[in-house]
C-alpha cells in the first residue's frame, strides 16, 4: 500500500494550514477520512484536497461558510444549473459594492478629520478626538417636532478658502462636531455651508469660529 496522504501533506498541497483542515472537518465542509485499524495515519485523497482549495478560494472571494456550503451542495446536485451559481455570485457582488460604498464613506470622514488635525500640541486641542467624541449625523426634524415648536434654526455662511470637495468635507466634519448642530450641507461649488442647529446649544458666532479655526474665512451669512 502506498504511503497515505497525511493531514500535513494534504494541507501543503491545498495551500492551507493543518488547523484549517480540522476546522473545515468540524464544520462538516469536508469529510474526515476514517482512521486505519492498524493505528496509522488517516489518508486524505486528491478529491478532498480539491474541495479544500475550492472552499479557500471561495472564502477569498468573500463567500461566507454558509454560502460555501450552498455552493458545494450545488456542485453535487445533478439538477443544479449554472444560473444558480451565477445568482449567488451576483448577490455577492452587490454585497461587495455595498461594503465598498461604506468604506468610501468612512475614508472620506477620516480624510476630513485628518485635515482638521493641527498635527501637534496638547491632546485637549486635538480636533480628531473632539470630533469622535461629539460627531453627529445629519437628521431631518419630524413633523411632530415641527408642530411642537422645537424647530432648529437655519443659517447659511458664505465661505472663502475652500479649494476642493475635500475642503467642503472638512468644514462639514468640523460643524457636525459642534454641539447642537443637527444637519450640515457644505457645497464647494457654491462656496457656502447651510446649517441647522439648536439655538439653545450654540449660535452663529460659535459656528463661524469653528470654520475660521480650521483655516477658512466667512464672507457673508443669511
Amino acid at each position: 500500500m502506498a504511503n497515505p496522504m497525511t493531514i500535513a501533506r494534504a494541507a501543503e498541497k491545498a495551500g492551507v494550514g493543518v488547523e484549517t483542515i480540522r476546522f473545515y472537518e468540524r464544520r462538516g465542509l469536508i469529510a474526515q477520512p476514517p482512521k486505519p485499524r492498524d493505528g496509522g495515519y488517516r489518508d486524505y485523497d486528491l478529491g478532498t484536497v480539491e474541495r479544500i482549495r475550492f472552499i479557500r478560494q471561495a472564502q477569498e472571494l468573500g463567500f461566507s461558510l454558509r454560502e460555501i456550503e450552498e455552493l458545494l451542495a450545488l456542485k453535487t446536485d445533478r439538477q443544479a444549473d449554472c444560473a444558480d451559481v451565477r445568482m449567488q455570485a451576483v448577490a455577492k457582488r452587490r454585497e461587495v459594492e455595498r461594503k465598498i460604498g461604506q468604506l468610501e464613506e468612512i475614508r472620506s470622514a477620516l480624510d476630513a478629520l485628518i485635515a482638521t488635525c493641527p498635527g501637534g500640541g496638547d491632546l485637549s486641542a486635538c480636533t480628531i478626538m473632539e470630533a469622535l467624541s461629539h460627531r453627529r449625523t445629519a437628521v431631518t426634524p419630524t413633523p411632530s417636532e415641527s408642530r411642537s415648536g422645537n424647530m432648529a434654526t437655519r443659517t447659511t455662511f458664505k465661505i472663502d478658502g475652500m479649494h476642493c470637495d475635500g475642503c467642503a468635507r472638512t468644514v462639514e466634519a468640523v460643524l457636525l462636531s459642534e454641539p447642537g448642530v443637527s444637519e450640515v450641507d457644505v457645497s464647494f461649488g457654491r462656496r457656502e455651508a447651510a446649517i441647522r442647529f439648536d439655538p439653545a446649544a450654540t449660535n452663529g458666532d460659535r459656528l463661524k469660529q469653528a470654520i475660521v479655526r480650521v483655516g477658512y474665512s466667512i464672507t457673508g451669512s443669511s
